[in-house]
């Protein structure tokens, strides 16, 4: 239990799971000093947030305006939504964090694990699988690429693509990494660059993969021009942001062959819609924005860091995962 003199009001903004609510008990129990409420209805949170120090959750125009005493939002993803950050949010002097971080080792096992079926063609094997169908695929076309011996761009050197660049040169592989932001190089990335170097490294690339936030300058990043840029024989990856990716392109791409295969976990509409042509373009996997998922520990890490922020908003300290609202990351 912390003991402070002076009240700190938090709300949950709506709507709540069951783990939401048992934060709310939890956090309560630990920290005496602090208000926390649950409203339930939209009409209730415009009326608890008005004397709110701090939320959890997304809110609107309409929220932040009776929001007068707001000082810190704990936004409820390591990257929220489009829209999350409109152009008030971003001119408010209310701190926002995230939940960077605790998805690192979930999604780059995802990643890996598609990296291996795109090379060893699994997916194909279990489509012949459901039809009784005993046909090895043709050699070299479908096993060209050795994996210990490929290279791979990955698009986004934080915390996912660190680890994503860690497990890949484990298994041997040249990893070469961009970011937008100036970073030290690490023993595993052979070779980290600028986005301005996007475009040479691509066609050096077997494996593509993207790990970047949703950002102005990143939507729509891949498109057709840079589906053509890629060697034919390479394979495209997507766990970072839908808006990343055009879609239509990437089905154009798979189908004139400009790239041999592709994985998605994120899309530009979510669900993707059941008439999109994606879903049988031919040496595709999808999986439907589940990479980060795994046990229960997802919850006990988000929970944590919320608990790290009670103690640091209370003592006045730097907040833990403050994003930069202009950049949306």
């Amino acid at each position: 239990m912390t003991k402070n003199n002076k009240q700190i009001n938090f709300v949950f903004l709506p709507p709540h799971s069951e783990i939401i609510k048992n934060w709310q008990v939890k956090l309560q129990d630990r920290f005496d000093n602090w208000n926390i409420k649950v409203p339930n209805t939209r009409e209730e949170a415009l009326s608890e947030i008005i004397e709110a120090d701090a939320i959890f959750g997304t809110l609107d125009r309409e929220m932040l305006s009776h929001a007068t005493n707001l000082k810190w939002i704990q936004a409820p993803a390591a990257a929220p939504p489009a829209g999350y950050y409109f152009e008030e949010l971003i001119k408010h002097p209310a701190k926002v964090t995230n939940f960077r971080g605790i998805y690192n080792d979930h999604i780059s096992v995802h990643i890996l694990a598609l990296m291996l079926s795109l090379t060893k063609h699994i997916n194909l094997y279990i489509t012949q699988q459901i039809s009784k169908k005993w046909e090895p695929l043709e050699t070299p076309k479908y096993h060209s690429t050795f994996l210990p011996e490929s290279t791979v761009l990955i698009i986004g050197v934080g915390g996912i693509g660190k680890e994503t660049a860690k497990l890949c040169k484990s298994i041997g592989m040249k990893v070469i990494g961009i970011d937008s932001i100036e970073k030290e190089n690490f023993d595993y990335i052979d070779i980290l660059s600028t986005p301005e170097k996007l475009d040479y490294y691509l066609p050096l690339s077997d494996f593509v993969v993207l790990t970047i936030p949703h950002t102005p300058e990143t939507e729509g990043l891949f498109d057709l021009d840079k589906f053509k840029i890629m060697k034919k024989t390479s394979n495209f990856i997507n766990i970072g942001r839908g808006m990343t990716t055009k879609l239509d392109d990437l089905n154009t791409a798979l189908r004139k062959n400009y790239i041999a295969g592709a994985a998605l976990d994120v899309y530009e509409i979510e669900p993707l819609p059941i008439n999109h042509p994606l879903w049988d373009a031919p040496n595709i996997i999808l999986t439907p924005h589940i990479a980060a998922y795994g046990d229960l520990n997802i919850d006990d890490r988000r929970f944590e860091i919320i608990i790290e922020n009670f103690y640091r908003f209370q003592n006045n300290n730097e907040l833990l995962n403050i994003v930069n609202k202009s950049l949306w990351f």
